[in-house]
Parts: C-alpha cells; structure tokens; sequence
C-alpha cells in the first residue's frame, strides 16, 4: 500500500466548512490547517469569523459599574423608599363609618 498523495490529504471545502466549527471550539491552530494554505476562499472565511469573534468580544461588558454607581442606585431607592413610608395611608382613604 503507498502512501497517500498531497491531494488525498486534503479536504475539500464543504469537509473543511464541516469540521470548522469543531477547530474553533477546540481553539485549533488554523494556521496548521492544509486547506487553508490552498483554499483562499475558506481561508477568508476563517479570517472573517476570527474577526467577528475578536468584534463580539467587545460588546461585552469589561468592567463592574464603580462603587459610585451601585451608592448612588442604593440612595436613590431609599430616598424614594422614604418618600413612600413617610406617606399617611388614611391621608388619601376616605374615614371608615
């Protein structure tokens, strides 16, 4: 039995397109990839998708609000608390008879 040749190595598109997901999960070195060093148009893939993965991680919140954030959320609710107790009920219902 011979080896096999260059070409029967190398996947097509839709096996590559196909294992693709599972290289990103695995954080796979593309870079490795034989596809990739002849596919131009699955490489341009590749660089797209990293793209948006590098993009979506921005729309993730990098740092906890300040402490200021969080007193001046925790001032508001008792100063609007305080309003409320302070209210007389029998202010606004009419005398029981």
């Amino acid at each position: 039995m011979s080896a096999p040749n260059q070409s029967e190595i190398v996947m097509d598109c839709s096996e590559f397109q196909q294992k693709l997901p599972e290289l990103f999960e695995e954080h796979a070195d593309l870079g490795k990839e034989e596809h990739l060093k002849h596919c131009e148009n699955c490489a341009a893939l590749v660089r797209d998708l990293e793209y948006i993965a590098q993009q979506a991680k921005l729309l993730l919140p990098i740092h906890e609000p300040s402490p200021a954030v969080w007193d001046t959320i925790q001032s508001t609710l008792q100063r609007e608390q305080a309003d409320t107790d302070g209210r007389d009920p029998s202010d606004t219902a009419p005398p029981a008879r």
